[in-house]
């Protein structure tokens, strides 16, 4: 979407993953909320392209481990943990034209955003798409793993007391069971409001 649109691409659950791996590497206990807090507004995050940066240093090939997929839901329950990263988010946001991915855009992040779209799959349509991109990345993981951390993030996510897990009000709800990368791409380029 973002390259067809000329916009900045905005993968915010990157900035989770990185609080999450960079709390391991600090050795932080993931049930201390005011630690996480700290650490999530002492870092220096930033998203450039593909890239994921942590104090200036290109962390982006090591936050897709098991590790920090496990993790990551737990980090990112934490209210002071998601009031930074949404600062930050809304700073992005407000430097030009962007497309923003992430499980509480439409609802906390960017409310007014021109269009909001809510993207559904089946439980087993999602832990086929994780399996394979997964296995792609050399990951050995068998599709019960992926389901059962599938299954484990979701509750979490949908759960939490602060920012859960749904889609705006006003969102477009798109079902991509049975649709391809590229024909999504297309239905939400159809509602785009302004493509330049």
């Amino acid at each position: 979407m973002a390259e067809r649109l000329g916009y900045r691409f905005i993968d915010t659950g990157m900035m989770y993953r990185a609080i999450t791996w960079l709390a391991h590497e600090r050795q932080i206990d993931l049930e201390d909320d005011a630690a996480l807090t700290r650490l999530a507004e002492g870092v220096e995050l930033t998203l450039e392209s593909d890239q994921v940066r942590v104090d200036g240093h290109d962390v982006t090939d090591l936050l897709r481990t098991t590790e920090v997929g496990k993790a990551v839901s737990l980090v990112s329950r934490v209210a002071g943990v998601r009031e930074a990263m949404v600062r930050g988010q809304r700073a992005m946001a407000g430097q030009g034209h962007v497309v923003m991915a992430g499980r509480d855009i439409g609802t906390v992040v960017l409310p007014d955003a021109p269009l909001k779209v809510y993207l559904e799959a089946s439980a087993a349509e999602r832990d086929r798409r994780r399996h394979e991109e997964l296995r792609a990345m050399g990951r050995s993981v068998t599709l019960q793993q992926v389901r059962d951390e599938l299954a484990h993030r979701d509750a979490i996510d949908s759960e939490r007391a602060v920012s859960p897990l749904r889609p705006a009000e006003d969102a477009v709800v798109i079902d991509t069971d049975a649709l391809s990368l590229e024909q999504v791409v297309e239905r939400i380029l159809e509602l785009a409001p302004c493509q330049s």
